[in-house]
């Protein structure tokens, strides 16, 4: 398919003349696009399932890491500009959901805001002061990720997989704790929450503010799990998106 996109910075894992509407997904901290790489199997086969790829990881591991979430967020917003002609929602987890809502003010401001934006397991914009700042040595970087985690621990156990998975959470830890927030234009775009019930990152009345963020509806989903419930309960969370994109297709919402 003959498209402008820079396909450097997007993984489609399903993507043909059918898909009119995409999910474009965004990563959490330290990870890759492969995080998304089984979700075309939980969703209808007429819905594009993309990912984005940031830099330093997987295939793009030689490539410098940005020096800012913003500047990540313009660089993506640039390279899929392309995209945007299509009916676009965006997903995005933890450290994803700061820079897909970034994405999607760029989106709008450029007069194609997207469908929807999908937001998990991150304070929304306007109320990240006051939050635990994350970077720090490798040692206490560690220690934060298998907190919530456990399963990277085998990772980290090993100094070889250790050496390739540490710097892009150490890059990416750092962009977290640099990005400020602050007040954003509201997006004229619905918005759908979606976190676990035991994350310690952030509450439920937490990731309800993100209903601050856009003129349009908002909606939230709390399914059982922590931060890293979208694992455990990846089929109903799929099932839940699923309806979304359904209801996006033929102009309605999803009821709260």
């Amino acid at each position: 398919m003959s498209s402008p996109v820079d396909e450097r910075w997007i993984r489609r894992f399903r993507d043909d003349e059918r898909c009119e509407t995409k999910l474009v997904c965004f990563p959490p901290a330290g990870a890759g696009a492969s995080t998304f790489r089984t979700w075309p199997m939980g969703m209808p086969s007429d819905i594009g399932v993309l990912a984005v790829r940031y830099p330093g990881r997987e295939d793009r591991f030689g490539d410098r890491f940005p020096s800012r979430l913003e500047a990540l967020a313009d660089d993506i917003a640039d390279a899929l500009d392309g995209l945007t002609r299509h009916r676009l929602v965006l997903f995005g987890h933890s450290m994803g959901a700061s820079v897909a809502h970034e994405v999607a003010l760029r989106f709008q401001e450029r007069g194609c805001p997207p469908a929807a934006l999908c937001v998990s397991g991150r304070r929304p914009t306007h109320a990240l002061a006051g939050r635990q700042m994350i970077s720090g040595t490798d040692e206490e970087i560690i220690a934060h990720v298998v907190s919530f985690d456990a399963s990277r621990a085998a990772v980290f156990a090993d100094p070889d997989l250790r050496e390739i998975v540490l710097p892009a959470i150490r890059a990416d830890y750092h962009l977290v704790d640099d990005y400020s927030g602050g007040r954003r234009p509201p997006l004229d775009c619905p918005v759908y929450g979606y976190t676990g019930d035991d994350d310690p990152e952030v509450t439920p009345e937490q990731m309800r503010g993100w209903a601050e963020l856009t003129l349009d509806a908002f909606r939230l989903r709390v399914l059982p799990g922590g931060h890293f419930y979208l694992r455990a309960e990846e089929a109903a969370l799929l099932a839940d998106l699923s309806d979304v994109l359904g209801d996006i297709k033929v102009g309605t919402k999803t009821a709260s």
